[in-house]
């Protein structure tokens, strides 16, 4: 028999297990609908993929991008202390050698002796078996393995012609922070914003998007005096929460962890990690890291910034929110994911939802009421993307918009001909009103927005 401690902690232990599977199969159940639906297909999988590589699907790319033009609405265009750029994904090298990443931007590799498999030394355990093959041969001892993917520029692969493709989208905004202020005659504190792709070779890339060797970023650097670094430290970090929020993240997931010393990246005087509870774990999801002046006195000999009021001539300081998009996209997907008695839906937020309404003739075989839903339809598509569907029947058409989070459903009916009402469906609450076809785009506008 059991005593209480030790039924207790049985307990715990396959609640556990229960719960791990659970995760497993919400991760399943969203990587299916994501390929079902056309949100996220495997790259290159007519020839067999190529490990974590994934390719946008056509609702991919609009929710991937409506989070993007979203971010950038509210962190660029709503702010008079921000501008924005949009450089090269190859750079001269010795922009990574002064930045540190030619001598520091590496992981520790080890291999198993076994099936030589290649992990992240500081991620296992190498004193137990091969979690890949169980073998018990042991490990490689540990060596650094640099992360920056290399090509080279011209006709020959010499070593005077090698370059690297960015592993992060930052040092382009320190390089090119001169140019942006004369141009933009922009004053401390102020903003340079940039989005787009970075590369890293990693070592244990998994987790469906969660971890790309190319993968999406938005950030932008923040550059202050150096008395004020805290005060706006704390100020990006509140409107990252906001952000969080905004885009339908929910707040009992996310976790605020601050980064210990050794941890850090070597520029790095303060970091926290925002990580977020996805089903296969608690894991980073935006990063903000408090730099100091350290990437402006590596890349102008000379301070780039006078005072307008003293004339002194100083290294700006410089704070650092991250975003990863790719991640963005997954949590996004995890929150809004639900699956009720009937049906499974997608929560999303309007703003960032592929389709903003779906326009349906009540039955596709009566010409008369396919070419209203058709009107509707063409009006509609002109103040933001829409859907029309006349597949089988309206409530098959009903259960695929839910699943792909279209906030809204129109559907064109015989007293549409007569009176110009449509019926709209919402999404989350099912409830049905009528709408006259003239006030349709404000109704969604004005619920989108």
């Amino acid at each position: 028999m059991y005593d209480f401690i030790e039924f207790v902690c049985l307990f715990v232990y396959y609640e556990k297990i229960h719960m791990k599977k659970e995760d497993n199969q919400l991760m399943e159940k969203i990587i299916s609908l994501c390929k079902r639906r056309g949100f996220v297909f495997p790259g290159s999988e007519i020839y067999g993929g190529l490990a974590n590589s994934w390719d946008y699907g056509p609702l991919g790319v609009e929710l991937k991008n409506n989070i993007k033009q979203l971010w950038w609405k509210h962190f660029v265009h709503q702010r008079d202390d921000m501008v924005g750029i949009d450089a090269a994904l190859i750079m001269n090298p010795k922009v990574w050698e002064a930045s540190g990443h030619v001598a520091t931007f590496s992981d520790p590799l080890v291999e198993c002796k076994k099936c030589h498999e290649r992990f992240r030394a500081d991620q296992i355990d190498i004193s137990k078996p091969c979690q890949t093959c169980g073998g018990k041969e042991g490990f490689t001892k540990p060596k650094q393995f640099n992360l920056m993917l290399k090509t080279f520029l011209g006709p020959t692969e010499e070593k005077a012609n090698t370059a690297y493709f960015r592993p992060e989208i930052a040092q382009a905004m320190f390089v090119d922070f001169k140019n942006v202020l004369e141009t933009s005659r922009k004053r401390l504190p102020f903003g340079i914003a940039s989005e787009g792709s970075a590369f890293r070779n990693e070592i244990t890339p998994g987790n469906f998007i969660f971890r790309r060797r190319e993968f999406n970023l938005m950030e932008f650097e923040y550059f202050v005096k150096e008395n004020e670094w805290e005060k706006y430290f704390d100020y990006w970090l509140g409107k990252m929460k906001q952000w969080l929020r905004d885009i339908g993240v929910h707040d009992e997931k996310l976790h605020f962890v601050e980064v210990s010393a050794q941890d850090r990246a070597h520029y790095s005087k303060r970091t926290v990690d925002i990580e977020y509870d996805y089903p296969f774990g608690q894991k980073e999801l935006y990063g903000l890291a408090y730099r100091t002046d350290f990437d402006l006195k590596n890349h102008f000999k000379e301070a780039p910034y006078t005072d307008a009021v003293t004339g002194e001539k100083l290294y700006p300081h410089v704070i650092e929110p991250t975003f990863g998009v790719d991640r963005s996209v997954l949590a996004v997907l995890c929150d809004a994911y639900t699956e009720e008695k009937d049906r499974v839906v997608l929560k999303l937020k309007p703003s960032l939802a592929p389709f903003k309404a779906a326009v349906f003739p009540l039955l596709k075989n009566k010409p008369e009421l396919v070419a209203k839903a058709k009107e509707v339809y063409a009006y509609l598509r002109k103040e933001c993307n829409v859907a029309f569907d006349d597949r089988g029947n309206i409530g098959k058409r009903y259960y695929s918009q839910d699943e792909i989070g279209t906030p809204y459903r129109i559907t064109v009916d015989f007293d549409t001909l007569e009176n110009n009402e449509v019926t709209v469906r919402d999404r989350d609450t099912t409830k049905q009103e009528k709408v006259k076809i003239g006030d349709l785009s404000s109704f969604i506008a004005g619920h989108i927005n």
